[in-house]
This record gives C-alpha cells, structure tokens and sequence, in this order.
C-alpha cells in the first residue's frame, strides 16, 4: 500500500516538479517489516507478524525487502534467527504461487481506496512541513520528532488499554505465563573482536593518509559548492573511513542539535 502511494506520489513530482523523464518517474524502493512489531512477549509469533508483512511489501512490488528477526525484539539477531527470518522470503518466493504474478492486487477496491486515503494524508504532512519552511525548518521546531514521539505514544496507550489488540501480549496470552527468554542467545561483540575492528581502522587510515585529506576537501567542496555529494561520496569511501567522513561534514555544514 505504501509503496504504490510512494510510486505515485514520485512519478507525479518527478514529472511536474522536476520536469523528469519516464526512467526518472519510475521509483524503486526498498521494504523492511516493522521493528514495532516485534514484542519480546511470546516472541515466536514475530516470525508470523513478519511473514504477513513481508507478504504484504512483495504483493507491492517493492524492489527489495528485509525481513526482520524474531529476536530483534530484544538482541541482535542470531546465526538461527536469521536463517529463518530469510526462509520467510525463500518460501514466499519459491513456493507461494501468487507472488510470482506481479501485481495481484491491482484493481482491487479495498487497495485503490486505501491507496487514495494515505496519498491524501501523506500529501497533506508534505503541506504542513512545507508550511514550516521544509524538511530544515520542520526540524528546527522539532516538528518531525513530535509528531514521531506522538504516534508512539498513541500506539503504546492502545496497546496498553487493549483497543489496539496483539496476540500473545495483550490478548490471547499464555495461560500458563510468559515463556522466559533467558536462554536466548545474546550476541555480543567479544573484546578480541572490537580490538579487531579497532585495528583494521587503524590499517585503513595509514593505507590511505596520502589520499584521504585531498578527497575529504574534495567533499567539503562539493558541500559548501551545493553539488552532488552522493556521487563525491561514492568515491570518498574508498580511502576514507566513516568517522573522517562524519567529522568533514560537519566542519563546513554543523552538527545538528535539536531544541529542547
């Protein structure tokens, strides 16, 4: 749903914004199933909750997709986890007969109309932020992170009243209690592996400090020069690390700090 809303709402702004030709109109995105639902509380039904959605986003025709793992609701996901969050994918693929027909849905009543009223309230969100004097100056009242902190707020109080119900956490639960997850395994990175990844920097920056500081202005330029820094980008990541990247950024752009 949402990504036929997105492919329009592109297209239409590509085409009379910017003017943009047909190859230009058609976007691609990518989906990944939503973190929110996964609760820690009876944590296998996330595999279920993840299967639905992932089928949901290839019944879009999204481009590419990340199925979340059942474990993510409270570690990093594991070996295991993970191996199962990508059979989600395998099998709807490989074996659910309807997603190799594109666009099953198309034509639909309930899908056109639900396709209609979210372009209509996303449409009227990009009114009220360009009212604020776009995406910087939304964020200069802390408009977005409101209205974020807001939405959760709202989904936490219908959880916990019940009028938003979620199998096995708030409705239909355990009648023999929570099942522990103590047992479950925690990934953590192990000392030898931090000084690892500490040292493989360090090899990194040396192996580049000829080039990196004539690239890192190249970008900073490209910046102050309002250029296309993702292409700039692409080339800066070669010999510079993350951290270099960061820091000439925000030497010539700021660090940005939100209102309280």
């Amino acid at each position: 749903m949402l990504g036929r809303v997105a492919r329009r709402i592109w297209a239409v702004a590509m085409r009379d914004r910017y003017g943009a030709n047909e190859r230009s109109q058609k976007l691609k995105y990518h989906v990944q199933t939503s973190g929110r639902s996964l609760h820690a509380q009876e944590i296998q039904f996330n595999d279920i909750r993840t299967t639905l959605q992932a089928l949901i986003a290839i019944y879009d025709n999204c481009n590419s997709l990340h199925t979340n793992a059942f474990d993510e609701a409270i570690t990093t996901p594991t070996e295991d986890s993970v191996r199962r969050a990508m059979a989600i994918q395998l099998i709807i693929n490989r074996e659910w007969g309807l997603a190799k027909n594109e666009n099953p849905n198309q034509g639909a009543f309930i899908i056109d109309e639900l396709t209609e009223i979210v372009e209509e309230a996303v449409l009227a969100e990009f009114e009220k932020i360009a009212e604020r004097g776009g995406v910087l100056g939304a964020m200069e009242t802390g408009y977005q992170r409101g209205k974020i902190q807001e939405e959760s707020m709202h989904y936490e109080m219908l959880k916990h009243t019940g009028e938003y119900p979620i199998v096995g956490v708030n409705t239909f639960r355990n009648p023999h209690g929570d099942p522990t997850v103590d047992t479950l395994e925690l990934a953590r990175s192990t000392d030898d592996e931090k000084h690892s990844q500490l040292k493989r920097l360090a090899e990194f920056q040396a192996l580049h400090a000829a080039e990196s500081p004539a690239m890192l202005r190249r970008l900073q330029d490209a910046v102050i020069a309002n250029a296309n820094v993702f292409e700039v980008l692409m080339d800066a990541v070669r010999c510079c690390s993350l951290g270099q990247i960061t820091n000439a950024l925000f030497e010539v752009g700021g660090q940005y700090r939100r209102s309280m």
